[in-house]
């Protein structure tokens, strides 16, 4: 009896003691805990997503790949199968399994080290969302402290939900949603009861259990989760013999993109990192950009051929690198590999080494260690490159370009590989909405991952004559007319020891010319003869109407020729300008950002518009007759200003939502675009540019070749600097302006020329041809509305004047008041034939 009183006075007092211990230590690593309730509201950690407008998925940024789900959306098999691997008394348990910690205890003791763990589901989601992996006593008192608060506040629904969402299942998969696609590509509730078990079997050991990396260790951990759920009957025996029965089929599936559009992606990702730092590429963002699939892939085609076409003009410049000469030993097939691998694929074009060459074909070995063959049928443009503006001739054998040992480049087309070469020439394109400034397609160079440089937003280019369109702008706010005759004739200036010669390209001349014949034409000196009109100084405070920074624009007569720099994107909007009736919109690429974890849209833009039907706010044109006496004069020399180029401005941010100081996306009031041009001029200028395509009764405009598309409501201006630098294509089809540059990145080359010149009209406007024959495809032909202040006038052909008996005449477009008043003269016969057929002169 004494002893039975001994032992349970010690039991009681071991009992007391370790409920006091159990006090104490409860008190002591409770301090400082999180709150479990905040797991009601948690974010996962969630890669950004950009989209398209129609929600295609454009990119993904973040290390983890997660889409969260539901506790219906997870199937219940995947559920079953955790709990048979994890936590076979998960719905049991108050938060943890006793027998589980002290098995987990007495091994540790044994080992002198805690390498098992014994946790519960909730203790899982306990350590990983509030504490660190250590492992020792103190952060498992605090592990098991929270998973029973966790017990008391959260279902266990909710509890399971935050597991398969949060759980780590390798190959930067985190979640079941992420892992189900990654290795099946499939979504959770396609799984098949041996898919579930695989999954449910990786948490334990990621990287060791890895179906792709370690296919034999999967199998047989799969087929232990299947046994555990045989045993605890969440599946039949004759389900276990089928699933047990099936072989591991995994793959690697990365992201589904739907289309790829880098330069746009990048500009997106910037702007949230700018905005949110780290914390964009984890919290669940998704960012709704404004272009669309069919646009965006239209313009990157467009680009990528006619740069492929105009490197091809121009000559093969040889291998990318020798290997080995025909009188040395060839390399061995682990030689060749090591040095492919050193160079990827760009656009299609990927490397390949040449190991035989004959006068037929070669064969090219891949960095796959596949092996090609290239006809000459597929080589023989590649007659030598010798300098911009000469080529050496076609090839007669594949042997004469393609030998033994080179490392060269080649692109499948149609079932067939053909030699190729990376272009060293570049182009951009902007496209946008000229109603409301949404981009509608951006591609910022020939291959993003060649060069990440975005040249429609960063490259400031001299504009040459895709500039004239504004300056003629300016000289009707002032009262010239496209009636108006300038004189087509050489310009000679002289400045002191140095004389100016502005030319014509060609350089042909014909005397007097209409204004609207000059823009058609693209006549350079008449354009100088109209910016001397009015003056230098006017031109360029105009110029600003239409959105280029003043910081850019050139204060001499250069300016007439397009000597100032802007960016394609720049280019465009002031395009839009003329295009919308002469409000200045903003371009915006983001539509607007959604937040992953359920709080909705977080920004909506909301742009800048035209108005269609405005009468208030038109600006007065000041149409008062200017003199042209001034135009042959020289321009006063101090009138001579060039932009500091450390100062030019590029505007590549105007596309994105401001940032204030108080880091909050401002989300603006909905208004109307500045109206910066008078409706009147912009309805005249944009008939003028109809004219550039469409010409005249006894001339052709310079972008005649933009009549393929079979719409009367397009228009555009070709652009082409000095030397042929850099070559330029604007215009509008329906309410879309699109603007197209290309030229080197090294200001010190120049396209030079094949059979004939490159120029804006022959190297650009192709590019935008192809690019607007999608892009228009649905979009309506657009009738435009004569404003108000315009009349039409039946005018003399010749000499713009009002029409005597037998003139030619054509109908032509005024500011009111700015018509003409005066007949033209009639030309008499000055000459008399006698009886014999001779003709002799009266004066």
């Amino acid at each position: 009896m004494k002893a039975l009183k001994f032992f349970l006075k010690f039991f009681i007092g071991c009992f007391l003691c370790a409920l006091a211990i159990a006090i104490a230590g409860y008190t002591y690593y409770s301090k400082d805990l999180p709150d479990v309730t905040t797991l009601k509201d948690v974010r996962l950690q969630t890669p950004l997503q950009i989209l398209s407008k129609d929600g295609e998925l454009i990119a993904i940024f973040g290390e983890r790949r997660r889409t969260p789900l539901k506790y219906n959306e997870i199937p219940p098999v995947v559920v079953n199968a955790v709990i048979a691997t994890e936590d076979a008394r998960f719905h049991e348990h108050f938060g943890i399994d006793p027998i589980g910690i002290v098995r987990a205890m007495y091994i540790g003791l044994k080992q002198k080290g805690f390498s098992q763990g014994g946790s519960t589901i909730t203790q899982q989601v306990a350590k990983n969302f509030f504490l660190t992996p250590e492992k020792s006593i103190a952060r498992k008192a605090r592990e098991i402290i929270l998973a029973i608060r966790m017990e008391k506040e959260l279902t266990k629904e909710e509890i399971m939900t935050l597991y398969l969402n949060m759980i780590n299942f390798g190959s930067r998969a985190y979640g079941v949603a992420a892992a189900s696609y990654t290795f099946f590509g499939k979504t959770p509730d396609q799984l098949t009861i041996d898919e579930a078990a695989l999954l449910a079997g990786l948490p334990n050991a990621p990287s060791a259990y890895n179906p792709i990396s370690h296919p034999d260790r999967a199998l047989t951990r799969r087929n232990w989760v299947l046994g555990r759920m045989l045993d605890q009957s969440y599946i039949t025996q004759a389900q276990y013999n089928e699933a047990i029965s099936k072989p591991i089929n995994v793959s690697y599936h990365s992201p589904q993109i739907e289309f790829s559009a880098p330069y746009i992606a990048e500009m997106a990702r910037q702007f949230m990192y700018d905005k949110f730092g780290e914390n964009a590429y984890t919290d669940g963002y998704k960012v709704y950009t404004t272009i669309s699939k069919t646009d965006q892939i239209a313009a990157e085609q467009a680009v990528q051929k006619n740069i492929i076409d105009y490197d091809i003009r121009h000559g093969y410049r040889g291998p990318e690198k020798t290997l080995w000469k025909n009188n040395e030993k060839a390399w061995n097939d682990e030689q060749i590999q090591i040095t492919l691998k050193k160079y990827t694929c760009y656009s299609g074009m990927c490397p390949g080494v040449v190991i035989q060459s004959s006068d037929s074909e070669a064969n090219v070995v891949l960095t796959d260690k596949s092996k090609i063959v290239i006809s000459f049928q597929d080589m023989k443009w590649a007659r030598p490159f010798i300098s911009d503006t000469q080529q050496g001739a076609f090839p007669k054998k594949v042997s004469d370009t393609l030998k033994s040992g080179q490392l060269i480049w080649v692109k499948k087309t149609n079932d067939k590989w053909a030699l190729a070469q990376i272009p060293a020439v570049n182009a951009a394109l902007v496209s946008l909405d000229s109603d409301n400034g949404a981009i509608k397609a951006i591609v910022g160079g020939y291959d993003f991952y060649l060069s990440k440089f975005n040249r429609a937003t960063q490259a400031l280019r001299q504009l040459g004559s895709n500039i004239k369109p504004f300056i003629y702008t300016s000289t009707l706010e002032k009262g010239l007319t496209m009636a108006t005759l300038l004189n087509d004739a050489p310009i000679v200036r002289s400045t002191g020891s140095a004389t100016w010669r502005p030319k014509n390209s060609p350089p042909n001349y014909a005397g007097p010319l209409r204004l609207r014949i000059g823009l058609g034409m693209s006549k350079n000196v008449m354009m100088v003869r109209a910016l001397r009109a009015v003056g230098i100084k006017y031109v360029a405070n105009y110029l600003e109407r239409f959105g280029f920074p003043k910081e850019n624009i050139s204060l001499n007569e250069s300016l007439a020729l397009g000597s100032a720099s802007f960016t394609p994107l720049q280019v465009a909007r002031a395009y839009s300008v003329i295009v919308n009736g002469g409000y200045l919109i903003s371009p915006y690429l983001i539509e607007k950002i959604e937040e992953n974890n359920g709080s909705g849209v977080i920004y909506q833009h909301q742009p800048l518009i035209a108005c269609k039907n405005c009468t208030d706010g038109v600006i007065n044109t000041g149409s008062t007759p200017i003199s042209l006496n001034n135009v042959e004069n020289e321009i006063n020399e101090s009138d001579n200003e060039e932009p500091e180029q450390a100062n030019l401005k590029s505007d590549d941010t105007m596309v994105l939502p401001n940032i204030n100081s108080d880091n909050k996306i401002i989300d603006v009031t909905s208004q109307y675009a500045p109206h910066t041009i008078n409706s009147g001029l912009a309805f005249i200028m944009k008939d003028g540019l109809r004219s550039i395509v469409f010409g005249g009764a006894d001339w052709q405009g310079t972008a005649w070749r933009v009549k393929v598309l079979g719409r009367k409501d397009v228009g555009g201006k070709t652009g082409t600097t000095n030397a042929s630098k850099d070559v330029w294509f604007s215009g509008f089809g329906g309410n879309i302006v699109t603007t197209v540059w290309m030229g080197f990145d090294d200001h010190r080359r120049n396209l030079g020329r094949t059979i004939r010149a490159e120029a804006g009209s022959v190297t650009a406007n192709p590019v935008w041809i192809d690019y607007m024959k999608v892009a228009l495809q649905n979009v309506p032909i657009k009738e435009d509305t004569k404003p108000d202040n315009v009349i039409s006038v039946t005018i003399d052909q010749k000499t713009g004047l009002l029409p005597q008996s037998g003139s030619k005449t054509l109908s032509e477009y005024f500011i009111k008041g700015t018509e003409p008043t005066s007949y033209t003269t009639q030309e008499v016969e000055t000459s008399v034939t006698d009886s014999q057929g001779n003709t002799q002169e009266l004066f």
